[in-house]
């Protein structure tokens, strides 16, 4: 049997065997209207059931000062929390605050990197679930080139 005629069926039955799960499985993971929300405590309210974070100095969220094009900010968390479930990012004012969301497995080292779009100055918080509380913290950085339509 030809190598690529191998690939194309196992490819084939790894499709099918996830179409056949029930699309409320699939769902369940993506925080639907926390993404849809247009502000930044109405994101929080609706992936935390609240909006309120304790400040914490042992969350550490690098990201530049100055980001000469909103359309590609780097943005790296980590955090000595212990028990964290997840960390999350929220710009205050994009039109959808909420620019990214991460379920950290136990065992794993909450550490985690990514680019993300800032349509205007706005602080970034970094936010961090863990079985005690919600945590945050945060910085402001300046957008000279618009990213989110800009």
């Amino acid at each position: 049997m030809d190598v690529g005629r191998r690939l194309l069926l196992k490819a084939g039955v790894a499709f099918a065997a996830l179409a056949a799960l029930p699309r409320t499985l699939l769902a369940a993971a993506w925080p639907e209207k926390a993404f849809a929300a247009t502000e930044a405590g109405a994101a929080m309210s609706t992936l935390f059931g609240t909006n309120q974070a304790t400040p914490s100095a042992e969350i550490k969220l690098k990201v530049p000062e100055i980001a000469e094009n909103g359309a590609v900010v780097p943005v790296t968390i980590s955090t000595t929390l212990e028990n964290v479930e997840s960390i999350s990012i929220v710009v205050e004012h994009n039109p959808r605050p909420l620019a990214a969301s991460f379920e950290i497995p136990a065992g794993t080292l909450p550490n985690v990197s990514s680019r993300i779009k800032m349509g205007e100055t706005s602080d970034v918080i970094a936010v961090v679930k863990t079985d005690t509380g919600i945590y945050s913290t945060s910085k402001q950085v300046k957008v000279t080139i618009g990213g989110c339509g800009g």
